[in-house]
């Protein structure tokens, strides 16, 4: 009877309306919980230039691959199929001139929406799930209302035997692994110096794969692994990066866990007795939204490097960004000891691959070390530095100030192999070594304006003034490593960079150029900016990467690639002792390199 009892009202609120009132009552509830109880797919296509495209063909299939639904994209390039039901789904997008393109196995859940990026090209196509977000509510506000106006039929929901709300989360809900994605390449050739960064170790096999771990997780993990150049010494190096999706887009927090270990060649740049160079680091980086306008990102690094001594560091770093709407964005960037990789992760949304490509710059940038007194010495900075950056028409103007405090300054350097013995350090990309200048204080100031041209071309010029070494004399009084520091002054000099990048409209080769002008008398450390997506690079640099169509049906694509840098020689400053032994400071070395890529 109790039960019974408490069953009646609930009934009656069900029930209590006559038959034709009930028939125009229920749909306003009805047609959103069948909404809710199916999923959709929608998304936008765009060429290779990121021009959306109008009329595109685009065709449904389901896990038979038999087509269900086909349509148009409208005119800003995008379609959508609604009211799905949960199931595995492909779709296949056609356009004239274009090769056509096809991604299958698409999730579809009840209450969500997947988004696909579609991005059309002449030789090779490719279609991007950006993400899988969920939908609305499965519970209504009308169905809330309806239970709260009667309480008589909740403890209904609590007498059901057998139910363990606990256990009705189904891990089958969420697949383990989704949205993999892979990359693997080959190289060979030098590698390139990145003044402020560290040297550059492109060993010449590396590989990246990056997936989704229950939906909201991010798992990354890469791998470079060959032999040294020149030395033909073994080395390799291992990185694992771990974070989490919230709900304003941000992966936070992003924990990076990196390790590596190299033989070292001697100064000729054969094999010799020096003991490995192994490092293990590991950096956190978080990102928080204050209010609408302000976003702080704020990281930690802690790395611990063995070379003949032990180094244990800790490297602190923050930025923070104020945008304020038309009037542009205003930035502060503060770091201390390495430079913070977690800070120019900046991944371009066109590039189906730049995240992981990423991924592979971070693993391969090792620690700039030196030789002081017989004992290891890493180079750190403090850097403190104020940027801003607007848009106007079509032209984004970018300026920034930074004040910057560089210990245990290393500089790249050719010299006979007995000069300055026991403070040198061999270089691991080349049979040059590396030399402890000292600390260095200076200070810098930039201005860049870039803009596109047409559809194909964008331009970047930019000019800034910043502190160099500049030798007070080409001739050492003696021949001593403290004669070399303190003929070494701290001075400034003007620098100024001209580039340009197109894309070819038949072929699809991204071509990128770029010139830097400075004295090349002196000697000009490279500084890393933490507010600018800039890093003037020395002399003239070429760049080309050519997609080409996949072999014999199989997945992803492949890309060939040609980097050469300071083309020219530029910034190589001679030097000789007082017992005529002749030496060379050099600012980047001249490099060439190339390298086929797999990206799946």
């Amino acid at each position: 009877m109790g039960l019974a009892a408490s069953l009646l009202p609930g009934m009656g609120v069900v029930c209590a309306s006559p038959p034709g009132k009930a028939a125009t009552a229920k749909p306003s509830i009805v047609r959103p919980l069948q909404q809710q109880l199916s999923g959709r797919i929608l998304g936008n296509v765009r060429n290779t230039l990121g021009v959306v495209q109008m009329g595109a063909l685009v065709y449904l299939y389901n896990r038979y691959d038999q087509v269900v639904r086909q349509s148009l994209t409208n005119e800003n390039g995008q379609f959508v199929f609604d009211s799905l039901a949960p199931d595995l789904y492909s779709v296949r997008v056609a356009l004239s001139s274009f090769v056509p393109a096809m991604k299958r196995g698409i999730g579809v859940q009840a209450g969500t929406e997947s988004v696909l990026n579609v991005n059309l090209a002449s030789v090779l196509s490719t279609i991007e799930l950006v993400r899988a977000t969920p939908g609305q509510s499965l519970m209504s506000d009308e169905w809330k209302w309806a239970l709260r106006s009667a309480p008589a039929a909740r403890p209904v929901m609590r007498v059901l035997p057998g139910i363990d709300i606990g256990s009705t989360k189904s891990s089958s809900s969420s697949p383990m692994f989704t949205e993999t994605r892979g990359l693997f390449n080959v190289s060979a050739g030098d590698p390139t110096e990145m003044g402020s960064l560290g040297t550059q170790a492109d060993l010449g096999t590396a590989f990246a794969v990056a997936t989704s771990l229950y939906g909201a997780n991010r798992l990354h993990f890469s791998g470079n692994f060959g032999f040294v150049p020149h030395s033909g010494m073994p080395a390799a190096g291992f990185s694992t990066t771990y974070s989490r999706q919230s709900s304003n887009g941000w992966t936070s927090p992003e924990v990076t866990l990196s390790a590596r270990q190299l033989f070292m060649p001697d100064r000729g740049g054969s094999s010799s007795n020096l003991p490995a160079l192994r490092t293990m680091s590991m950096s956190s980086i978080d990102r928080v939204d204050i209010g609408d306008a302000l976003r702080f990102e704020y990281g930690v690094s802690l790395d611990s490097i063995q070379f003949l001594d032990r180094l244990n560091y800790v490297s602190p770093f923050a930025r923070l960004t104020y945008t304020m709407d038309k009037a542009g964005v205003l930035q502060f960037g503060f770091s201390s000891g390495a430079p913070p990789i977690g800070l120019f992760n900046n991944h371009s949304p066109t590039e189906h691959d730049s995240e992981l490509r990423s991924d592979l710059a971070a693993l391969s940038v090792l620690p700039r070390l030196s030789l002081r007194g017989g004992h290891t010495r890493m180079q750190r900075a403090t850097n403190f530095e104020l940027g801003y950056s607007k848009l106007v028409g079509k032209t984004t103007v970018r300026g920034a100030a930074y004040h910057e405090d560089i210990s245990n300054a290393a500089v790249q350097m050719s010299a006979p192999y007995d000069l300055f013995v026991g403070e040198v350090l061999p270089d691991l990309g080349s049979k040059a070594s590396m030399f402890n200048v000292g600390n260095l204080s200076r200070w810098g100031v930039m201005a860049s304006a870039s803009r596109p041209f047409g559809d194909r071309f964008e331009g970047t010029l930019a000019m800034g003034r910043g502190g160099v070494l500049a030798p007070t004399e080409r001739e050492l009084p003696v021949e001593s490593p403290d004669a070399l520091r303190s003929t070494l002054k701290t001075s400034e000099r003007n620098w100024a960079t001209a580039g340009i990048k197109t894309t070819l409209p038949v072929t699809g080769s991204r071509l990128t150029a770029s010139y830097s002008w400075t004295d090349y008398s002196v000697m000009m450390p490279g500084h890393l900016f933490l507010t600018q997506q800039a890093f003037p690079e020395t002399g003239l640099n070429l760049g080309v990467k050519q997609p080409i169509p996949g072999l014999f049906g199989m997945p992803g694509r492949l890309e060939v690639s040609l980097d050469a840098h300071n083309i020219l020689a530029q910034g190589y400053l001679p030097l000789r002792t007082s017992t005529g032994s002749q030496f060379l400071l050099i600012q980047s070395p001249r490099a060439l390199r190339g390298g086929l890529s797999f990206i799946f």
